[in-house]
Parts: C-alpha cells; sequence; structure tokens
C-alpha cells in the first residue's frame, strides 16, 4: 500500500455556539484506502466529512485532502474530489444519462471526453437499459448507483460518501462495495461513513465515532483482537430477566441483547461456570452457553458502554 496520505487530519474540530459537533479528531488515509467512520446518528461523521470536502471550515485543528488545506484550500479540495451525500444529490426531472451529462459538464469535461465517459460509467454501474429512464422513477438501489456515478464522472482520486447505502437492501449493499472496492484497487482512496456493521467490515481501516470523539482507530481484526474480557454467547429461555440479572454483576464488563441470545462480556475465563450457576440458581434454563469471536458490533456496544460509564462519572465528579 502507497505511504502516500490522500487524508491527514490532526486534533480537526467543530463547534457550533458552544456545541461541539466534532472533538479533536485525528487520523489519516494513504492513497487507495477505504476509511470508514462508524458511528450512530449524531455522532460527529457528516460534520467530519463537511470539514474535509471544504463544505464547512474547521474551528480548530488541520486537515488537508489530497494535499490541499481544507482551510485555506476549499476550492482546491472540491474540484479534485467526489463527494456523494445521504440525499442523492440528482435531478428527479432528468433522466439516467441527463444526470451524468450535467455532472460532466458541471466537472469541467472536455466535449469530446464526455459521450465516452458517460458510457463507461454506465458500465460501471450496472445502468444499462436505464439510460433514458428519468431518475425520479429509479429504485433507490438504482439511484444509488448512478449517485455514485454522478460523483466520479470527473474521475476523482479521492471520493467521500456520507451514509452511501441508506435504505438500501443488503444484496443492493454488497454490490454498491464491490464497485468501491473495484476504485480502491485502482488507486482510489474513499472515506465512507456508515451505522451498518457489515458494511464497516469492507473497510481497510475504521474510527469509530461517539459523541463527537473517536473512540477507536484500527482495522477491523484488530480492533476485535483487542476487546478486553471474554465473550460468551447464551442462549436461554427468559433472556429478558437474564439479562437483567446478569447485567450488575461484578465479573460481568456488559450484556448485549442479539435478538433472543444474549452477548454476555466477561472478564473471568472461567465465566462459562459461573455463568450456568448464576442462571441456574435462578431458575432459568440454560440451551447453550459458549465463547465465541467478537464481531464489530460487540467492540462498538463496549467501547459505547466504557464511554457511557466514563461521562457518567465525570459528571458526577
Amino acid at each position: 500500500m502507497s505511504s502516500e496520505k490522500s487524508v491527514e487530519a490532526t486534533q480537526l474540530t467543530r463547534k457550533f455556539g458552544d456545541f461541539i459537533a466534532v472533538d479533536q479528531i485525528s487520523f489519516d488515509i494513504p492513497k487507495g484506502e477505504i476509511f470508514g467512520l462508524l458511528g450512530p446518528n449524531g455522532a460527529g461523521k457528516t460534520t467530519t466529512i463537511r470539514m474535509l470536502c471544504g463544505i464547512l471550515a474547521p474551528s480548530s485543528g488541520a486537515a488537508s485532502v489530497l494535499g490541499f488545506d481544507v482551510s485555506k484550500q476549499a476550492e482546491e479540495v472540491k474540484q479534485r474530489i467526489g463527494y456523494m451525500s445521504q440525499k442523492f444529490s440528482l435531478y428527479n426531472d432528468l433522466s439516467v444519462s441527463e444526470n451524468l451529462n450535467f455532472y460532466a459538464n458541471l466537472y469541467g469535461i472536455p466535449r469530446e471526453k464526455v459521450k465516452p465517459r458517460i458510457a463507461e460509467l454506465i458500465e460501471i454501474a450496472g445502468l444499462q437499459g436505464h439510460e433514458k429512464q428519468l431518475t425520479g422513477n429509479l429504485s433507490g438501489a438504482w439511484r444509488q448507483r448512478l449517485a455514485l456515478a454522478c460523483a466520479i464522472v470527473h474521475e476523482p482520486p479521492m471520493i467521500f460518501l456520507d451514509e452511501p447505502t441508506a435504505g438500501v437492501d443488503p444484496v443492493s449493499r454488497r454490490e454498491f462495495w464491490e464497485m468501491i472496492y473495484t476504485m480502491a484497487g485502482r488507486g482510489v482512496s474513499v472515506l465512507a461513513t456508515t451505522h451498518y456493521m457489515d458494511e464497516a467490515e469492507f473497510c481497510n481501516v475504521i474510527g469509530m465515532m461517539y459523541r463527537s470523539r473517536l473512540i477507536a482507530l484500527n482495522d477491523p481484526d484488530s480492533l476485535k483482537d483487542e476487546m478486553s474480557g471474554i465473550l460468551f454467547e447464551v442462549d436461554c429461555h427468559e433472556p429478558g430477566r437474564a439479562e437483567k440479572i446478569l447485567r450488575y454483576l461484578p465479573t460481568v464488563q456488559d450484556v448485549v441483547a442479539h435478538g433472543v441470545i444474549l452477548h454476555v462480556l466477561m472478564t473471568d475465563e472461567n465465566g462459562k461456570v459461573f455463568l450456568e450457576k448464576i442462571l441456574t440458581d435462578n431458575e432459568i434454563v440454560i440451551d447453550r452457553i459458549e465463547p465465541v469471536l467478537p464481531t464489530l458490533e460487540d467492540v462498538f456496544v463496549s467501547l459505547v458502554d466504557q464511554e457511557n460509564r466514563l461521562h457518567v462519572r465525570t459528571e458526577i465528579d
């Protein structure tokens, strides 16, 4: 992987009055890497993207995109990146081809290159047969593909995707990410925000955001390996009552319900024996207890729980 950095952010901060939307976050994105910002709504992901795209000025800290300072050279940044927002900036009363033609002209693509570039994008996005269809009549998945094609019509070396697959079915989401992988393989750098855990697995590096801060930064496998404690999957009768019983025990770090299955994070490697005894003593029938490898969701929930406990202690102090 190239050592050349497409994005560098240092202590990047954005305030709106007294509200801190993004709080001193630092990370970088090497050329050709897919970087994911993972977190719930309101965590600061979109504000981060808007600063890096030169749309919103940072309150403090610094960031550069493709070597350009986002505070001092915002226009240079905007000309060289692709940006796909949550709402897909498409014109519903234009056809697929007309939207692509509009964006090609907007980005100043030479006239003789517009037609072949549009044909190439239609093939890349799998939009063959939809060229003359009105954008307003497209399904969410097809609009998503078109929005990405419009964002990369000028062949930018860096693209920003803000919740690009919100409201799209899982199969279409996977197909979309296959397109992203193809672009990254050609040296395009990608920053994508998401709250889908399965999508985060597609990223080379993940930055987990919560309460405006970056609470973890690493590749998916390392994040799982770094998770403290031992995770047990508990399949039992009355999981709701079991969760209430287990949550406040000293050797239990966290309990999360996955449907009717409980994921119990323990400090003790002999946790299985302990769990069996506690649940049996409370007359809860056990079907299965076994150690499992953590998922990204387990990691994120554990980190959020730690942050919340720290926040409560800080308020008390």
